[in-house]
This record gives C-alpha cells, sequence and structure tokens, in this order.
C-alpha cells in the first residue's frame, strides 16, 4: 500500500527520530514533514509503533494515510505539492 506520513513535532529530537524511522521504513521524503512511499502492512503497524514511542500526545500530531496506488494516481497536487530538492525519482514514479 502508498503511505503518507504527515507530522507536525513541538521537539526537534521528536521531529528527527521520527524522520529517521520514515527514512528506515522505506518511504521518501516529499517536504520537511512529509514522507511518501509503498510500506507493507506490518511495516505500517512497526512505523505507528516507533511514533507513538517518541511524540507527545499533548503537542504533537502525526497523520498516516493508508492508499491504493489507484486512489494516489487521483490526488490533486496544487502550487508547489513537493520539495524539489527532496524528492527523488521513485516518488515521481509513484505518480506515473
Amino acid at each position: 500500500m502508498i503511505v503518507w506520513v504527515m507530522y507536525d513535532i513541538k521537539k526537534d529530537k521528536s521531529r528527527t527520530l521520527i524522520a529517521r524511522y520514515c527514512k528506515q521504513s522505506g518511504l521518501y521524503r516529499v517536504q520537511k514533514s512529509v514522507f511518501l512511499g509503498s510500506l507493507e502492512n506490518y511495516q505500517k503497524d512497526e512505523l505507528e509503533l516507533q511514533i507513538v514511542e517518541v511524540i507527545d500526545e499533548e503537542t504533537d500530531s502525526v497523520y498516516i494515510f493508508p492508499m491504493s496506488k489507484n486512489e494516489l494516481k487521483e490526488t490533486v497536487l496544487l502550487g508547489q505539492a513537493f520539495d524539489k530538492e527532496m524528492i527523488s525519482d521513485k516518488v515521481k514514479a509513484l505518480f506515473l
């Protein structure tokens, strides 16, 4: 499945760990606090468990959106949807 992870994390250490966990899971950074990629269900569950361990539920927010490839192709991207310096060819390929 395709997975989007978006977050707003107050503490730098927690934000850095979440970015690391996303990368280790195989997701690609498309904006400073947005990751995208393909994960198996168990990988999404593992990522969720890792994130829950480091966030402060009183101040932080994390969204994990699973979707199919067909749903991704229907996604509307407006303006500067991706940070061009962060996006890889693998992310571009997800939209083809």
